[in-house]
């Protein structure tokens, strides 16, 4: 069938979408695909918008769409249009997760052009994710829009308590972004959006199971009783996987639960109750943490456990529009630096609870918001934090014999004030976050931002921002101390002033993608050596990072409906830094080692009528260095690292009630360190098969 493309010359606004505010970055605009059926549906928001998921998806683009360029479908803060949105937002779709040779979110994260992943362990176990050219401390990690960004530190807060079935899309923002998304947005956000509605295919319930190499099994269903349009919808999910990791001591045992509930209302009162969104969560993690952050000590563990729970209440009220968010998160941490002893042994347990609302109103100017969060963060340890006293100690939980010695809190309230001028052409976005930490000092700090959209056609997009950030570090930062570490309580507040620029066309058949960026540091921080026989310490140092990236998606099925090739990416990141201190060092450990290079691509075709192959590969080029350890013992040589690409493929069998997969994970097993001494696995085979009602 040939496809149709047909543009709408009016604004349609679907208001029972436009105050879902858990689609975080939705308020930055998007193109909508609504598929022409014999009934018109709506089913799930994805990277230029939104489209319908039906047994016939691997046939979608033969369909006639209809694109819509300014419908509103979600918002938070400030809902904004595809064609008036001054920012511009990677999006990895439901069917992109889907295709890819991913078993975790982490895996999926790898093949998006501007991200870092670096994975000490397989399936997501201790990951470190970050955005261009920053740290993994230095991004916020939201899910449904709430923040469950961990501040103990930033290892932790990629243990995602969500399976990819649950997935509806995830939002990738680069940038800094503190006056919109809070401190941890420091140079961008990662945002995670799940649906109480259907998952693959169109289908409310499924259940998969899967096996592979190393001793790897995995268990997973989903449940959604209620069917699409429904007033109220739930959802429920499950999961546990294991595996023996692939290396020595890289064991992991790993388990989610997830609920999310949704109540939508369609009242036209003055007063009205929109929706209200409500969510739970637990995860837990056991694995051999061998080398993850010392050589010398190759039998480490690590537990972890994270509970959470938010709920959001969309009021409209005339023609302003309320959102409040409470939420909390806990997450508890026990490390062995060797397993079974008490020797470098620590607990921690972290508590978040904050309180996030804003509102936004349309009037002759544009469109204006103002909003506020109250976020309190708590720790207990044995490690981080101030001595209590005696009498104050705290049993930790589920180990009677063990108890917290130390503890500290800190309050962060910010205040944000936004403004859009909205024209045919033009946007402009000024914005401003005043913020107020009680870790640091007393007294509100200003942090401006600016974001322009120039739209000469349909086709073409202009975008330019300036803004400012800062970060609070994280406990560990502060307090951590080990044989082979040591903390600073005097560090201060990493700052930036980040300049972005950007250009886009987009058709049918083709999206191209141009942008480039310059981040100014101040107080930035690391943990470095000074010298080859020294322990890392925490420490500020002033670092700029400059890069551009560039992204192309060709879809030949628009031209050529018969083409087998569904679609074919590639995307290419190039980052150099530069720091501007005297001070000498032997070695960092995060911060100065960045991606220099970084190409991926990724092919999708059929190959019959229902087996479908996904094709992925990423090389990348990691600047810094790792200290050579032999027999555990360091030799004070550093190594640079090397380039390394990696080649993944998967096969896909879909029916309308079952789907068989094959991944195959880096097809010529390549060995190689993407975090110093910390060896990855070979190659890595998985099959699975999943049953959908």
């Amino acid at each position: 069938m040939k496809k149709t493309v047909l543009r709408c010359q009016h604004r349609l606004r679907f208001k029972s979408f436009s105050r879902k505010g858990y689609a975080l970055f939705s308020v930055l605009g998007r193109e909508v695909l609504i598929g022409t059926l014999s009934v018109s549906t709506l089913s799930h928001a994805k990277a230029e918008g939104v489209s319908v998921v039906t047994a016939a998806a691997a046939d979608s683009l033969q369909r006639s769409e209809l694109r819509l360029d300014e419908v509103v479908v979600t918002g938070t803060r400030t809902p904004l249009t595809q064609e008036e949105s001054a920012k511009i937002v990677s999006v990895i779709t439901r069917e992109d997760i889907h295709r890819a040779a991913a078993e975790s979110i982490n895996d999926v994260l790898k093949m998006a052009t501007g991200v870092d992943v670096r994975q000490r362990g397989g399936f997501g176990v201790q990951t470190d994710i970050s955005i261009g050219g920053g740290t993994f401390d230095q991004i916020a990690i939201l899910l449904n829009g709430v923040n469950i960004s961990n501040p103990q530190t930033g290892h932790l807060s990629a243990d995602f308590p969500v399976s990819l079935d649950d997935i509806e899309r995830i939002e990738v923002l680069e940038g800094a972004a503190s006056r919109v998304y809070g401190a941890q947005a420091f140079n961008g956000a990662i945002n995670i959006i799940t649906s109480p509605g259907a998952s693959s295919q169109g289908k409310r319930n499924a259940v998969a199971v899967e096996g592979g190499s190393y001793g790897t099994f995995g268990l997973s269903g989903r449940v959604s009783p209620f069917p699409e349009g429904s007033t109220t919808m739930h959802a429920l999910s499950a999961g546990y996987k294991q595996s023996d990791g692939g290396t020595e001591n890289s064991y992991f045992r790993k388990s989610q639960g997830f609920y999310q509930g949704r109540y939508a209302s369609s009242s036209q009162r003055y007063v009205r109750l929109s929706s209200l969104t409500w969510q739970l969560g637990v995860s837990t993690m056991r694995y051999g943490a061998n080398t993850f952050y010392s050589a010398a000590y190759p039998r480490q563990y690590e537990s972890n456990m994270r509970l959470f729970a938010s709920a959001t209440a969309n009021v409209a009220i005339g023609r302003v529009n309320v959102q409040v968010t409470p939420y909390w998160n806990r997450n508890h941490d026990h490390f062995q630096l060797i397993r079974g002893t008490s020797t470098g042994e620590n607990f921690h347990r972290n508590d978040v609870l904050g309180m996030a609302a804003q509102a936004y109103t349309d009037w002759l100017l544009g469109r204006s918001s103002i909003g506020a969060e109250l976020r309190k963060e708590r720790i207990i340890s044995t490690n981080l934090g101030q001595p209590l006293s005696e009498a104050d100690y705290i049993e930790v939980w589920r180990h009677p014999d063990h108890y917290y010695t130390k503890k500290c809190g800190r309050t962060d309230l910010s205040i944000y004030l936004e403004h859009n001028v909205l024209l045919r052409h033009f946007t402009a976005s000024l914005g401003v976050v005043a913020n107020r930490n009680t870790g640091y000092s007393d007294s509100f700090r200003l942090y401006p931002g600016i974001d322009i959209s120039y739209r000469p056609s349909s086709h073409w997009r202009f975008t330019a921002s300036w803004n400012m950030a800062f970060r609070m570090p994280t406990f560990t930062d502060l307090f951590y101390k080990s044989p082979t570490q040591q903390g600073n309580i005097g560090l201060k507040p990493e700052k930036v002033s980040s300049v972005r620029i950007a250009a886009k066309y987009t058709h049918p058949a083709i999206d191209c993608q141009l942008s480039a960026f310059y981040d100014h540091g101040t107080d930035m921080i690391d943990w470095v050596m000074y010298t080859a026989d020294d322990i890392y310490h925490s420490a500020n140092f002033k670092l700029d990072n400059c890069g551009f990236e560039t992204n192309v998606t060709l879809r030949p099925q628009a031209l050529m409906p018969r083409c087998p090739v569904t679609s074919l990416k590639v995307g290419y990141a190039y980052i150099s830094q530069t720091r501007h201190d005297d001070v000498e060092i032997f070695k960092s450990n995060y911060a100065m080692e960045y991606l220099r290079h970084k190409f991926v691509a990724t092919l999708d075709h059929k190959i019959v009528s229902r087996l479908t192959a996904s094709w992925s590969f990423r090389w990348q080029q990691r600047m810094g260095s790792y200290i050579i350890y032999k027999e555990n013992k360091s030799t004070g040589v550093a190594h640079d690292y090397t380039p390394f690409g990696l080649l993944d493929l998967k096969l896909r069998w879909q029916a309308p009630r079952y789907e068989l997969s094959l991944s195959m994970n880096n097809l010529t097993s390549y060995r190689y360190y993407d975090i110093g001494n910390v060896i990855q696995p070979g190659f890595w085979l998985m099959a699975g098969a999943k049953l959908k009602w």
